[in-house]
């Protein structure tokens, strides 16, 4: 079974982060999604982030039919040691992190990039920014 791995805070989820799912489940045969912590997306994004709290992201993401498995991780250590034991294969990222370092990916065989979709963004809803294209 080949396991593929994404993660984000995904704090409101929007149909760029179902696309993302689907794309990522269609490179493997189990999903893994990581989910951000309160606490280090507060530290990542501000006081005012996230809008949603970790047990209703969780909740919303475990009824996406793409993903087989949500856990949390609060830390890049935790991170990469969930990345770690999850045996997974492949993550999916973001072309965004494409020159930057993507954790753990030095455990797994590859890192796909994810062209992102349109405009959407959880920043930009917030920020009543969101033009769908």
């Amino acid at each position: 079974m080949k396991i593929v791995w994404t993660n984000g805070c995904f704090d409101i989820l929007h149909r760029g982060h179902i696309e993302l799912f689907k794309f990522a489940k269609s490179q493997g045969d189990c999903l893994i999604v990581g989910v951000d912590t309160d606490e280090r997306i507060k530290n990542s994004k501000g006081d005012d982030r996230p809008f949603n709290n970790l047990i209703d992201r969780i909740v919303m993401l475990e009824s996406i039919k793409y993903i087989d498995k949500v856990v949390y991780f609060n830390s890049t250590s935790e991170l990469e040691e969930q990345v770690r034991s999850s045996n997974a294969k492949t993550i999916v990222v973001g072309k965004e992190y494409k020159d930057k370092r993507v954790v753990g990916s030095e455990i797994v065989d590859e890192v796909i990039f994810f062209d992102r979709l349109g405009n959407y963004s959880t920043t930009n809803i917030l920020k009543n920014n969101f033009k769908e294209q």
